[in-house]
C-alpha cells in the first residue's frame, strides 16, 4: 500500500497527477490514500480514498499534518509562480524555498525516507542559453524562482544523503494546456495558443513565431513525475536531478499544427506583439539533449501534433 502526498494538487499538474494516482494506472502500485495539500480543495472529488488539505505549504500546522499522515511518497509542486514570485520576493522565498527546507527536515525528524519527487523549472537555467542544452549544462538563474529551484534541487540532493528522503528534482518545461487565466505565469502564452485556436478565439502572442521553446504536455508530465517515483533510486543521477526531455519548437510550428486540426482560416486570429523580456526568458530556447533522463524512462510527447492532441485531450470543436 502507498500513502501519497501530492501539494499543488488543485493546480494544473497537481490535479492531473491526482486524477492518476487514484485512476488505478500509475506506475506506483496500489495507492491506500492520498492527501492533497493546496490553498483550495477539488470538494467535488467523493474518492473515499482521498483527503484535502487546505492551506499553505510554508503554514508549519500544513506540515504538522502531512508528517502525522506518514507519507511513503512525496510530489512536492506547490510554488509561487515566476512572475509572481519576482514581484513578491518575501512570498516566493517563503513558499518556493524556506517551505521546502522545512518540509525536507521534518521528514528526517520523522524518521521514515519517503519517497520525495520535487519539481524543478527550466526557470534554473536563466535567459543566456548556450548553443545546446544538455544535462551538464550549468545553471545560471535570471530570475529569483530560479534561484529558489535551483537551491531546492540541492536541498533535495542533500536531504536523500543524510536519509531524510529517497528523493529526485525534474526540471519542467513549458507544461501545456493550461486552462484558464495563469495567474502569475509569463510563459501563459504557451498554453494560451492551445484554447484560443482550439475555441476560435483571437490571441496576442507576446514572442516572435520564429522563437523556440520547449513543449510538454501535462499528461506526459504526469507520466514523468511516477516514473521518476516508481524506478529503482540505484539508478538516479549522482545530484539526482534531471531535466525532463521535451519538443524543441518553434511558436509557429505549434500554431501551424494547431490550424492543421482547426482550420487554416483561424490563422488571422492569431497576433505577434513581441515583449523581448518574455520573448528571451520563454522563446529563446536551443535544442535539447537529455540522455539521462531518457535512460530513466522519462518521455516528450513525439512530434508537434500528439502534443497537441495531448495537450487538448477531451476538447470537442
Amino acid at each position: 500500500m502507498t500513502r501519497v502526498v501530492v501539494t499543488g494538487a488543485y493546480g494544473f499538474i497537481g490535479a492531473a497527477l491526482v486524477r492518476k494516482l487514484l485512476g488505478g494506472l500509475s506506475q506506483v502500485g496500489t495507492v491506500d490514500a492520498v492527501l492533497a495539500v493546496d490553498l483550495q480543495s477539488a470538494h467535488h472529488d467523493v474518492d473515499i480514498r482521498l483527503r484535502w488539505l487546505e492551506g499553505s505549504v510554508s503554514d508549519p500546522a500544513v506540515l504538522d499534518q502531512v508528517c502525522a499522515f506518514r507519507p511513503d511518497l512525496v510530489f512536492h509542486l506547490a510554488s509561487v509562480p515566476g512572475g509572481a514570485a519576482e514581484r513578491d520576493y518575501a512570498l516566493g522565498r517563503q513558499v518556493n524555498l524556506d517551505a521546502t527546507a522545512d518540509w525536507l527536515q521534518a521528514f528526517g525528524a520523522l524518521g521514515t525516507c519517503p519517497r520525495f519527487v520535487y519539481a524543478s523549472s527550466i526557470a534554473v537555467y536563466g535567459d543566456k542559453l548556450p548553443t545546446q542544452v544538455d544535462e551538464h549544462t550549468p545553471a545560471a538563474p535570471a530570475l529569483s524562482y530560479g534561484v529558489h529551484k535551483r537551491v531546492c534541487e540541492l536541498l533535495v540532493s542533500d536531504a536523500s544523503r543524510r536519509g531524510w528522503v529517497t528523493g529526485c528534482s525534474l526540471r519542467l518545461p513549458g507544461i501545456v494546456a493550461r486552462p484558464g487565466v495563469a495567474t502569475g505565469l509569463m510563459s501563459a502564452f504557451m498554453s494560451e495558443v492551445f484554447w484560443a485556436l482550439a475555441e476560435g478565439r483571437p490571441v496576442t502572442l507576446p514572442v516572435r513565431p520564429e522563437g523556440t521553446a520547449w513543449w510538454l504536455s501535462v499528461s506526459a508530465c504526469v507520466d514523468n513525475l511516477l516514473r521518476a517515483a516508481a524506478c529503482d533510486p540505484d539508478t538516479y543521477r549522482p545530484d539526482r536531478t534531471y531535466q525532463m526531455p521535451a519538443l524543441y519548437l518553434s511558436v509557429e510550428k505549434v500554431v501551424d499544427a494547431l490550424l492543421q486540426q482547426f482550420g487554416s482560416e483561424r490563422r488571422s486570429l492569431v497576433r505577434y506583439v513581441p515583449d523581448e523580456h518574455i520573448h528571451r526568458l520563454f522563446a529563446s530556447y536551443p535544442p535539447l539533449h537529455t540522455p539521462d533522463a531518457l535512460t530513466l524512462g522519462l518521455r516528450h510527447d513525439g512530434d508537434v501534433h500528439s502534443l497537441v492532441r495531448a495537450a487538448l485531450l477531451g476538447f470537442r470543436k
